[in-house]
């Protein structure tokens, strides 16, 4: 019995990342230079899938229009998540296209073809999970496993025993649905892990041990960690020019620019003379670097523009942001607050958000994350959060 079906859950907004979600779902942030969900087909169509079906939801429109109807010519099948009510529920909307054994993932974790092979070469018509060890086991959903039986799935385990975590890579009989209709709820929403955990119990889960790539990011600055871990191992498209280098063809690169590995340059990205890239930094599609301008472990989405003179550092922007003539953003370390918590001492310059501007000579202090559509005026100093459409003058 094979799977050949992949269902991705893309419905979440992933609140923990605004403002870069405003306007987009967390799957479609960028993993250095490319949404995250594309690593993600990747995986599942090299893994020899040819069917894929999309759990989408929170900003759906931003997946569908990106993906149309096939990914590499393979079809692509939508489902939607109207209210956020877990990842089991997500799953279960699947249910009436899905009839046969089928592979389940998350759609927001950078994973690699042969992690999601090995799941699918040892399904053999029971539930299957992909497990991994991980050095901070208890942020996720911790496991324990006695010989190739998962018998323990505890989501954010307070023990620091653990050693291994579940990695969201699935392979389940189509009769899973039932399974997953009939567990319990948990605050008033379904689980996809406490389904897989009532299994485990009974010793019904099969342990697939993976070590390929697994990058997650669930606060702004993993972005740029994620980033970090795609160019140290070569996961760009685009073709390398020297070591570590890679830059589209149709990218525009004077001769008096520096560009120092590991970077990536996408498509239709300009680089004027001058200016130095890298290291560790992520261009998107069409961003434009001005003159004597200075990047650096940073990642950019698509239609940044950054002013001549300009400085970034842990920088990561949205879509079609803008930072003035001499504009400043100092590296990290930084306290930063997400929500009503503070994460000391994080990597993080700034995060300017979707259309976000930071002016000519403007600054930020280490940590600010500054939100879609705001504005930092010329020469003003910004600092913690500053809100969606909000202007700060100097």
């Amino acid at each position: 019995m094979s799977a050949t079906t992949g269902v991705v859950l893309a419905a979440g907004e992933g609140t923990r990342l605004r403002p870069l979600t405003r306007n987009r779902p967390k799957p479609m942030l960028p993993a250095a230079n490319r949404p995250i969900l594309e690593y993600v087909l990747d995986a599942l169509v090299e893994a020899g899938l040819d069917e894929l079906v999309l759990v989408v939801g929170y900003r759906r429109e931003r997946v569908q229009e990106h993906f149309g109807p096939t990914y590499r010519g393979v079809p692509l099948t939508y489902v939607a998540q109207e209210k956020q009510l877990g990842s089991g529920h997500a799953l279960l909307q699947a249910r009436e296209v899905v009839d046969e054994p089928f592979v389940a993932v998350n759609g927001d974790r950078v994973v690699e073809p042969d992690d999601v092979r090995a799941v699918v070469e040892r399904f053999d018509g029971g539930t299957a999970v992909a497990v991994r060890e991980h050095p901070d086991a208890s942020r996720y959903g911790a496991v324990r496993v006695e010989g190739d039986r998962l018998t323990e799935l505890v989501e954010k385990p307070d023990s620091d025993d653990y050693r291994l975590i579940n990695a969201g890579i699935y392979a389940f009989p189509a009769d899973f649905f039932e399974v997953l209709a009939g567990t319990d709820r948990e605050d008033g929403g379904l689980y996809l892990p406490n389904a897989v955990a009532g299994q485990a119990a009974e010793g019904r889960v099969t342990a697939v041990r993976t070590e390929g790539i697994w990058a997650d990011a669930t606060y702004p600055w993993d972005l740029l960690g994620v980033a970090r871990e795609l160019l140290a191992d070569g996961w760009i498209d685009e073709p390398q020019r020297q070591e570590g280098v890679h830059v589209d063809p149709t990218a525009r690169v004077h001769e008096g620019a520096t560009l120092q590995g590991p970077v990536v340059v996408g498509p239709d990205v300009e680089i004027a003379a001058g200016a130095v890239v890298g290291p560790n930094v992520a261009l998107g599609r069409n961003v434009t670097v001005e003159a004597n301008a200075t990047i650096e472990h940073s990642v950019l989405d698509a239609d940044t523009r950054v002013g001549p003179g300009a400085t970034l550092l842990d920088c990561i922007t949205g879509q079609d942001a803008t930072a003035g003539p001499n504009a400043l953003v100092p590296g990290g370390p930084a306290d930063v607050r997400v929500g009503t918590q503070v994460f000391p001492d994080e990597r993080l310059g700034a995060v300017l958000a979707d259309r976000a501007t930071l002016g000519g000579g403007a600054a930020c202090e280490p940590g600010t994350l500054v939100g879609p559509n705001a504005r930092i005026g010329t020469g003003a100093y910004a600092r913690e959060r500053v809100p969606e459409g909000a202007e700060v003058v100097r």
